[in-house]
C-alpha cells in the first residue's frame, strides 16, 4: 500500500471537520491488506476507516490510517426462497441495498437511504423504522490486523447490541480496529414480508395509494421520509443521529413518565424489564433544537431533527463535541438521563 504524508481527511467525513492523518492508505484489495498487515505485525496499530458516516474527528490522527475501499458484491447461494449475498467492505450501503432490491429481493428495505458504507454496517449495527442489520446478517469476515489472518465472525460472535458490536465496543481479546471488515454476508428472502408498524412508513404508503407494497415501494417510502426529516450530509456536514435512544429500567420510565407525562416511551427487548426513550424528545425539551451554544455557532443541532449535529460551515471537531456534551449535560440535569453518542469520538 502507498501511504501518504499529512493527508487531510476533511473528505473522509461527512461532518467535513478539518483533521490530518499523519500517514494514509487506501485499501483496494484484500491481500494488499493482508501483507501489510504480516509486514507490519507488532506494529502500531491502525485506524480503520469506512465511509466516515459514523466518526467525529477532535484531532489529528497519529496513527496509520486506512480506508477500507474494497468494491464488490456477488451472490454466495440461492436456495429459491432464500438467498445469501456477500457485500465488500467498501461498498455503499444505499447502492447496495438498491442492488439486492434489483434481485427481488426483501429485508433491508427498511434500511434505506442510511449514508455510509457496508463495511460499517456491523460495527454500528445500523438500524431504522424497526429492523437492525443484525437481523439480516449471516457473518462478517475480517483480517486480523496483527498478522494478516483471516477470521469468519458468526452473528453471535458479533455480539450485536443496540447500535453496537464487538467491534464497536472492543475488549480485553478484541481490541478496536484489531479487526478490518472486508466482507459483509446477509440472509435475505424472496418472500417479502412488511414491518410497517414503526414510525410513519405506513402512513407515506398510504399517501402515495400504495395499498399492498412491494420490498421496492418500503424503500422508497423509507427514503422520501428519510430526505424530509433529516439534513443531507452532502449539502450540510453531518453523521446522522448523533445519540442512542437511552434504554432505562421500566421502574426508571415509569419515574419518569409520571413526572413528564407526555415523554414518548417504547417497550425495548420484549420482558418488560427495559423502555427506551426517544432522545429527540428529551433533547427538544432542553431547548436545543436549531441551535448552537451560541446564535451563530457553526457547530449547532439541526433546525430539522433534533437528534442530529451539523457543521453549518466551518466548525471544528471540538466544537461539535463541546455542544454535544452540553446537550448531555442539560439533558441529565433535566430527566437523570445519560445520552450516549453513536459516532466514534476520536
Amino acid at each position: 500500500m502507498r501511504f501518504l504524508p499529512d493527508f487531510s481527511l476533511a473528505a473522509f467525513n461527512t461532518f467535513g471537520v478539518a483533521a490530518q492523518a499523519r500517514r494514509f492508505a487506501l485499501v483496494a484489495n484484500e491481500h494488499t491488506l493482508i501483507e501489510w498487515c504480516v509486514a507490519n505485525a507488532g506494529a502500531e496499530a491502525p485506524f480503520l476507516l469506512g465511509g466516515g458516516s459514523n466518526v467525529l474527528f477532535t484531532r489529528d490522527v497519529e496513527a496509520p490510517v486506512l480506508q477500507l475501499a474494497l468494491l464488490g458484491r456477488r451472490v454466495v447461494f440461492d436456495e429459491g426462497g432464500t438467498v445469501l449475498v456477500e457485500a465488500m467492505a467498501g461498498e455503499r450501503w444505499h447502492a447496495f441495498v438498491e442492488w439486492t432490491l434489483g434481485l427481488g429481493l426483501s429485508g433491508l428495505e427498511n434500511l434505506s437511504l442510511i449514508p455510509g458504507c457496508v463495511g460499517a454496517a456491523p460495527v454500528q449495527n445500523i438500524g431504522a423504522y424497526g429492523v437492525e442489520m443484525a437481523e439480516r446478517c449471516a457473518g462478517v469476515i475480517a483480517i486480523d490486523t496483527t498478522d494478516g489472518s483471516v477470521r469468519e465472525f458468526s452473528p453471535r460472535e458479533c455480539a450485536f447490541g443496540y447500535r453496537d458490536s464487538i467491534f464497536k465496543r472492543g475488549s480485553a481479546a478484541l481490541p478496536r480496529d484489531r479487526y478490518a471488515i472486508t466482507r459483509v454476508r446477509f440472509r435475505l428472502s424472496r418472500r417479502f414480508t412488511p414491518r410497517l408498524d414503526y414510525g410513519d412508513i405506513r402512513a407515506e404508503l398510504d399517501a402515495r395509494g400504495v395499498g399492498t407494497p412491494t420490498a421496492q415501494a418500503v424503500a422508497e417510502a423509507v427514503a422520501a421520509i428519510r430526505r424530509r426529516r433529516l439534513p443531507d450530509p452532502a449539502v450540510q456536514g453531518n453523521a446522522g443521529s448523533f445519540f442512542k435512544n437511552p434504554i432505562v429500567a421500566a421502574d426508571v420510565a415509569q419515574a419518569l413518565r409520571e413526572r413528564f407525562g407526555a415523554m414518548p416511551q417504547y417497550p425495548h427487548g420484549g420482558d418488560g424489564r427495559e423502555v427506551k426513550l426517544s432522545a429527540a424528545w428529551l433533547i427538544e425539551q432542553v431547548g436545543w433544537k436549531g441551535r448552537g451554544i451560541h446564535p451563530d455557532d457553526a457547530a449547532a443541532v439541526s433546525a430539522q431533527h433534533a437528534l442530529v449535529l451539523v457543521n453549518r460551515g466551518g466548525a471544528t471537531g471540538g466544537a461539535l463535541w463541546a455542544l454535544a456534551q452540553a446537550i448531555q449535560h442539560d439533558v441529565a440535569e433535566r430527566f437523570g438521563v445519560t445520552l450516549e453518542p453513536e459516532p466514534r469520538i476520536v
